[in-house]
């Protein structure tokens, strides 16, 4: 007897993308599947679903509600709260249809993904209620991937049970999960989404993707999860068969590479730092180890740091840490009119120092001085590159971690942390707008002969190093950063003012975060050393 499945997903998505999600779809794997199609077309500007109504059996598509702009870039997706809330809709009509008609399972699926052909097929072979196949994503350029399940409320990549934990033991469970994740099996997890198989029975349970009126998290998906724990089912994650997500119109072009590993893929062979899965086995940093000449000093560090009117900041304090374990210092001073190059030259003697001193300042478009600091850098022929801004600096026993640290990442070429936005001396700022500490960024990367970076063009919040630094195979770290540029309260007020002359509508960054920045009541947390 072939199992009903309803395949559904609501769609607002650019033609290119949509075409490959629509692709994978007719390669699934149907056997003992009896599998139909329904789509929600929200005011999209091409006939990709008629076409593909035409062209396969057993589709239908509904026409979708009031119209919304939704909004994405090659940074990320913006979603504001009417448009959460008409996608919740869409996806409890898709739960009544699957109902009222009987079907076996739902397979809720988002349209920019590239599922494997075997998605399916295995995810009803493990007779679980609710189930994701995980995929992950870079949700910022600048991140490391992330894989789009979690252990508890909004994003936490870690199990609490409610146990005050200390920073190192988040890391340690942090990083235990998304080793775990890195592994072909099937997990329980505590939120998931995007690529979900329902079962009748968690369907005729109750389960939903309406708000509950009580719960402050964020996004359809989490209070979905909330609502089916609470009534007895239970969550799990699937690693076998990630599919691909197109969550920016350039990741197209590495669709192809995909495709072809499917062919030959083999799981058990899945090594991960902080890749996708289908992209840990053969690496860019690979192939230009394989085919680059060896240019580099191995073991020597440079310090790469921007500067700007930094005199009676933190410069100082930033450098004197730095000068313990560097061999080489960069310095780019963005036409200070103070001290700030006298200072880095004191501070920094004795170690070999390059300096350039723009003649006008440049940091109304921050991509300009990025890709500036970046060249220089390259030309020092060390090993590893750390870039630091002027009021960075790791924790107190960073200057004693690094250089081991580095001795043991032979086979990464770049080395992620958290940065802990410091409030005062010993707190750091955490709030929804105000979550730095729980991702992680590439602060250091290996030195690669030829690599060709590609930037983010924006003329701000460009990210430091070259976004197709984290196409590489890349390693985290539990040391912590200390960005001490909020501790004064008149650095605060500077910025506040910078952001709005430099981007007043938010284009580039969080408007909501830039206001939130005079907040006189900030949640802040203690920090642990």
């Amino acid at each position: 007897m072939n199992y009903r499945v309803l395949l559904a997903s609501p769609v607002k998505q650019q033609e290119g993308i949509l075409s490959e999600f629509l692709d994978s779809l007719i390669r699934l794997d149907k056997s003992q599947v009896d599998l139909d199609f329904v789509f929600i077309d929200d005011h999209n500007d091409h006939i990709l679903l008629s076409r593909f109504a035409l062209e396969q059996p057993n589709v239908r598509i509904l026409p979708g509600d009031t119209k919304h702009e939704y909004l994405c870039d090659e940074s990320t997706h913006y979603w504001r709260e009417e448009l959460i809330w008409k996608v919740a809709r869409y996806k409890d009509r898709f739960i009544k249809i699957a109902l009222d008609e009987g079907y076996d399972y739902l397979f809720l699926v988002d349209s920019d993904l590239s599922l494997n052909p075997k998605t399916l097929t295995h995810l009803i072979s493990l007779e679980k209620d609710i189930v994701s196949e995980v995929f992950w994503t870079k949700w910022k350029p600048e991140l490391i991937p992330l894989p789009q399940v979690w252990m508890e409320d909004q994003y936490a990549l870690y199990k609490s049970g409610r146990e005050p934990l200390s920073e190192a033991e988040i890391t340690k469970r942090t990083q235990e999960f998304l080793q775990m994740l890195s592994r072909p099996g099937t997990y329980k997890v505590g939120g998931l989404g995007a690529c979900t198989l329902i079962s009748q029975q968690a369907l005729s349970r109750g389960v939903s993707f309406g708000e509950i009126y009580n719960l402050g998290l964020t996004g359809e998906d989490r209070h979905f999860c909330v609502r089916a724990v609470a009534l007895g089912l239970e969550l799990y994650a699937d690693t076998h068969y990630p599919p691909y997500h197109i969550y920016r119109e350039s990741e197209l072009s590495k669709l192809q590479e995909y495709k072809e590993n499917l062919a030959y893929a083999k799981p058990e062979k899945i090594i991960n730092r902080n890749l996708p899965p289908e992209q840990s086995d053969l690496s860019l940093y690979d192939k230009f180890q394989a085919h680059s000449p060896q240019t580099v000093n191995p073991g020597k560090i440079t310090l790469s740091m921007l500067v700007h009117n930094e005199s009676g900041r933190h410069l100082e304090r930033v450098l004197k840490q730095a000068a313990e374990y560097i061999d080489h210092a960069v310095i780019l001073d963005d036409a200070s009119k103070d001290n700030t190059v006298e200072i880095c030259q004191e501070i920094l003697q004795g170690i070999p120092l390059t300096i350039h001193s723009n003649k006008e300042p440049l940091f109304h478009n921050e991509i300009l001085l990025r890709k500036q600091l970046w060249e220089m850098a390259m030309s020092t022929h060390s090993e590893w590159i750390i870039i630091l801004d002027a009021d960075e600096m790791f924790e107190d026993d960073g200057p004693k971690q690094i250089r081991e640290l580095l001795n043991h990442s032979s086979d990464v070429a770049y080395i992620s942390f958290r940065l802990f936005d410091l409030w005062t001396e010993n707190h750091y700022r955490d709030n929804l707008l105000w979550q730095a500490h729980k991702w992680y960024r590439p602060f250091i990367v290996r030195n690669i002969p030829n690599f060709q970076a590609k930037w983010q063009e924006t003329p701000q919040h460009c990210g430091r190093f070259p976004k197709n630094i984290t196409d590489l195979r890349g390693g985290t770290s539990p040391l912590r950063i200390k960005h001490l540029g909020w501790v004064r309260p008149q650095d605060r007020l500077a910025k506040y003012y910078r952001y709005k002359q430099l981007d007043p509508n938010g284009t580039y960054g969080n408007l909501e975060q830039y206001l939130s920045i005079l907040d006189p009541s900030p949640n802040l947390v203690l920090w642990e050393k």
